[in-house]
Formats: C-alpha cells, structure tokens, sequence
C-alpha cells in the first residue's frame, strides 16, 4: 500500500485498518496502530469506530485495546461454506492422505498470496509453517507455484508484483525472472515442485486445481521432508495428486464455484 493510501475509497481504508489489527496477532492500542498507520490519528480513530460500531472490532475499555470482533467469525464461516474448496474437497485429500500417509495442504489464492483453506497431517507428523487458515508466499511454495502458472498473463503480473521474493532458503527464487521460468516449466510438466525453497527440509509436489475452462482455482500438495524421502518418490504420485485435483475441480464446477480474484 502506497503513501497515498488504499485507492478503493472509505471501503478500501477500512479493510486496510481491519488487517492492520488482524496482522498485529493479538489485542492491540491504539497508539501502536497510529505507530504503524499512513492514516491520520483522526482518520484512524474514525473508521476503528465505525469497525467497532459494526461488530467487525470489538473494543476492551479496560486495557484500551482492539481485537477482531465476533460477526467476523459469522462472516468466515458463510466464505468457508460458500467460497472455499475446503468443504467440497474433504473426502478426496482424507483418501489422498491414507494412500499417500504424507502430509496433503489444500490452497487457494488470496491477494497474491497463498492462503491454506485446508490440512492432512501426515502419518507421522512433521513441523511445518503450514496450517489452515495460515497465509504464505506464492513464490516460493508449492501450491503457490501451481496456482501461478497457470495465471493469465495481466493477472500473473499483478500476483508477481506483490510478493516479496525474500530469500527464506538457498534454494528460493530471489527475482521475478527466473521465478517466470521456472513456472513455464511448471505449466509444461503439469505440476509444480517445491525444493526446499520456503523451509528447509521440506519438499513437495503440487497441483493445480482447475475448471473446465482452465481457470485455476486452487492447488493440492503432497509434502514431506527429505530426512524420509525424496522429490523423486513424491513425484512418483504426481498421477494420484492430479487425479485428486481433477475430482476436487469437478465438484467445484458442479457447485457452481465463484470466481476468483488474484
């Protein structure tokens, strides 16, 4: 977000106020908002009013602090129901985690961003960023990958200007260009690896999940570590995982499944 501030008006700038208190992870002041807003003290006390006003905050008078408000709760359970794969696609990642026993992350595209709507813990569970709910790069991960090759030029445009391309491992992509390559490879083979690009140790193949008219709406991953096993034996399954997608998009299409915005 720009000096300037959000370009889609009143609307847009409240937004940006709701995720500033949603990114700070737990009650917040207001002073520590106004340390980190471009917004005047005026403007920002203003629209966290009105959030209030609204149940979208909710307000601690004793310790002068802000928190997301409970209708949000309300509101992410109808987008759950309504706008995530995750209630549609249940049966086939727990079939695809019994045959696999690896772990299995269900993802679609939120603002640039990979947003995880889904998880199957692998037989034996490994520590990883990933978990449902959980927000992480596109360009580094996986899922992230799959989801941008197959991303229609002006928008893959859009989705490369907002990433960060901070190099998490030796292995991450640091520029856009070589990232572009590596995704016409991507969209050649039919899915996406990740090399321990995001984490360490931890690898993965994943696929997109895409509609009949080759809109991706989502990706599937099978991820493990390479203490137990290798890239080579993960894409041995590559069939299975794209088969899954291809179950997961045919009940999304048949749901009449919105569309998506990058």
């Amino acid at each position: 977000m720009g000096a300037e501030g959000n370009q889609d008006g009143t609307v847009g700038k409240a937004l940006d106020v709701l995720d500033m208190v949603a990114a700070a992870g737990k009650p917040v002041r207001f002073s520590d908002l106004l340390g980190t807003s471009i917004y005047p003290k005026a403007t920002l006390y203003r629209f966290l009013q009105t959030l209030t006003h609204q149940g979208m905050l909710s307000h601690d008078p004793d310790h002068g602090t802000y928190a997301l408000g409970v209708r949000l709760v309300r509101l992410a359970h109808a987008a759950w129901q309504q706008s995530s794969l995750a209630p549609l696609a249940r049966p086939y990642l727990d079939d695809l985690a019994a045959i696999t026993g690896e772990t299995i992350h269900l993802a679609q595209m939120d603002m640039g961003q990979v947003l995880y709507v889904d998880k199957r813990n692998a037989a034996r569970p490994v520590d990883m960023f990933s978990s449902a709910g959980k927000v992480g790069p596109a360009y580094c991960t996986g899922v992230g990958k799959a989801m941008l090759a197959w991303l229609p030029d002006d928008a893959l445009k859009t989705v490369l200007s907002r990433q960060s391309f901070h190099r998490f491992t030796p292995h991450t992509y640091a520029d856009p260009a070589a990232l572009i390559t590596e995704l016409h490879a991507i969209r050649a083979r039919g899915y996406a690896f990740d090399r321990e690009e995001h984490e360490p140790g931890i690898i993965c193949v994943a696929v997109p999940i895409l509609t009949k008219a080759g809109r991706v709406i989502g990706a599937i991953s099978l991820t493990s570590t390479t203490q137990r096993t290798t890239l080579a034996a993960l894409e041995a399954c590559a069939d299975k995982i794209m088969e899954t997608a291809g179950k997961i998009a045919a009940e999304a299409e048949s749901w009449r499944f919105p569309e998506q915005h990058s």
